[in-house]
């Protein structure tokens, strides 16, 4: 049975578009309260203002150490409580590893690796003394299959998958359950640098998916009732037969 989102607080990262955005305007529609966290500070006001009161913008940078830590403590000065963190934050590098820079993998593996893993050690004493809570990653199917054409990435969406499972043991005693998402390409701004062609003939042949499929998918992890855990949902456009 579906378990009620209404009252339940939930910090989502990367919330001014795409997934996070998506996965905001679910949860609020469930009736849950949503921290929006976005380094973007204009789409996050304009985003609050739209969406309702129970929209509270949050700018964190992600990329820098002290926005990163100051997160959790500036959240819980405007709400009381954390039942949900989402780290959906993200970046994305494909190609060969010869084709990226030792900069670029550096951000890749400080936002997909190092800030999901720091959020998480900031939110788990919390949720802990609560003895209840939900924490879900955006990992990818990168991160279940060894994707050649973009190593960099996968690597980063491997560290997820066990990052996540390894805490999801650690946290049953302590009422909290750690779960992720495992989406295919996804009609996103991490798809900015495919090339037009090859984006186009995507769409065209239905192998890319929208943010609401995935929101879809953290709604129904979220909902169900606290005896289960999806510890993985894969969501993958029908027509996507590169794994």
């Amino acid at each position: 049975m579906s378990e009620s989102l209404d009252g339940k607080v939930a910090v989502i990262t990367g919330a001014a578009s795409g997934i996070g955005l998506a996965t905001t305007e679910r949860l609020l529609a469930r009736g849950a309260t949503v921290v929006m966290a976005d380094r973007n500070e204009a789409a996050l006001a304009e985003l609050a203002a739209k969406l309702g009161e129970r929209a509270i913008p949050q700018v964190t940078d992600l990329l820098d150490g002290d926005s990163c830590a100051a997160m959790v403590p500036e959240v819980l000065a405007k709400v009381d409580h954390i039942d949900i963190l989402y780290c959906n934050a993200g970046t994305y590098i494909g190609g060969d590893l010869t084709e990226t820079t030792p900069e670029a993998i550096d951000r890749m593996l400080n936002l997909n690796v190092n800030a999901v893993m720091k959020n998480v050690h900031a939110v788990v004493p919390h949720m802990s003394a609560r003895k209840t809570g939900d924490i879900v990653v955006t990992c990818s199917i990168a991160g279940h299959f060894p994707t050649w054409w973009e190593p960099v990435y996968a690597a980063s969406k491997w560290a997820m998958t066990c990052f996540v499972q390894t805490m999801r043991r650690q946290m049953i005693p302590h009422g909290v359950r750690v779960m992720q998402v495992s989406p295919g390409p996804v009609v996103s701004a991490l798809l900015a640098d495919w090339p037009e062609e090859n984006l186009r003939k995507a769409k065209e042949s239905g192998s890319l998916i929208e943010p609401e499929e995935v929101a879809d998918a953290v709604e129904y992890m979220l909902t169900r009732k606290r005896t289960v855990t999806i510890r993985d949902m894969l969501v993958l456009p029908t027509n996507f037969d590169r794994v």
